[in-house]
């Protein structure tokens, strides 16, 4: 069966008694059905957040007009919101270099229906994945990196960008250090994945310093991009156990698998509008 059209609110707000019946009334009074509501409080920062979906279908108002109608009521509580309709898929560029293992797990997933986002674009550094993206149908764009001409590079990635109308950027094993620049534009909205269970093994070739300390687990992270390399604010994570009878080319294999599943739960996720960035460095995940 088709669910009914439906919407999400986000928001967060200081902590304070009656802020999930006031928010339940107001769906309630306007012939808002709640499906599904998450919360959630975090005592140190006196912050509460939550997420509330609800059938729009009978909605006394359009949800272009939620501003309109919710603003009241979100300044008496001081919040901090945003809403969105499910049905609406925004648009996610994916940017790779040579590895196409995550590339690939996120096409075939978007392709069966279970990213519901538009993917206009793949942008690579080299041409190793142009025919990956091809096969289904997505247009591929190589960017070269010259070491001596990083920026004009990044200003013609962003302008295919900006062409395409893009709303998420898609780090799906890019091999390029992205300046403060480029990241400013897009704040909170480029995922990337690292090979390695963060904190623990920062930067480049994790699996080799792995191997090099004999680990016993190791890791995936996705997370968001800041200016602070592999600091960004943390959406997922997973592990796997290793031995000694593991080789390099073991661990990367099985770091490989974790790496896919991890980078596609963040992105749909932040496309299903389930997670809220505060504090800076922290994320409150309503999966």
């Amino acid at each position: 069966m088709k669910a009914n059209p439906s919407a999400v609110l986000l928001l967060e707000c200081p902590e304070r008694k009656g802020v999930v019946a006031a928010i339940a009334n107001f769906l309630y009074q306007n012939d808002g059905n709640i499906l599904q509501t998450d919360e959630y409080s975090d005592p140190e920062l006196d912050l509460f957040m939550m997420r509330v979906e609800w059938e729009v279908t009978g909605f006394r108002f359009p949800v272009e007009q939620f501003a309109q109608h919710f603003g009241p009521l979100a300044k008496e509580f001081s919040m901090q919101w945003t809403v969105h309709l499910t049905s609406y898929r925004p648009r996610a560029a994916i940017m790779v270099s040579r590895s196409g293992h995550c590339l690939a797990d996120l096409l075939y997933r978007h392709h069966i229906g279970e990213l519901p986002c538009e993917i206009p674009v793949v942008i690579s550094n080299h041409e190793d994945q142009r025919e990956l993206a091809e096969f289904y149908k997505i247009p591929f764009h190589q960017v070269r990196v010259a070491t001596d001409a990083k920026d004009q590079a990044e200003r013609e990635v962003l302008a295919l960008l900006e062409a395409q109308r893009i709303e998420l950027v898609v780090l799906a094993r890019y091999m390029q250090i992205l300046s403060q620049e480029f990241i400013s534009r897009y704040p909170n909205r480029i995922i990337n994945i690292h090979h390695s269970f963060l904190p623990a093994f920062v930067g480049a070739k994790p699996y080799h310093r792995s191997f090099e300390r004999g680990v016993k687990l190791i890791g995936a992270t996705s997370h968001y991009v800041t200016e602070v390399l592999d600091e960004g604010p943390i959406i997922e994570q997973d592990i796997t156990r290793i031995s000694h009878r593991d080789s390099l080319e073991d661990m990367m294999r099985k770091g490989g698998d974790m790496e896919r599943v991890v980078l596609s739960r963040a992105v749909r996720w932040h496309v299903e509008n389930r997670v809220l960035v505060y504090g800076r460095k922290k994320t409150v995940v309503f999966a």
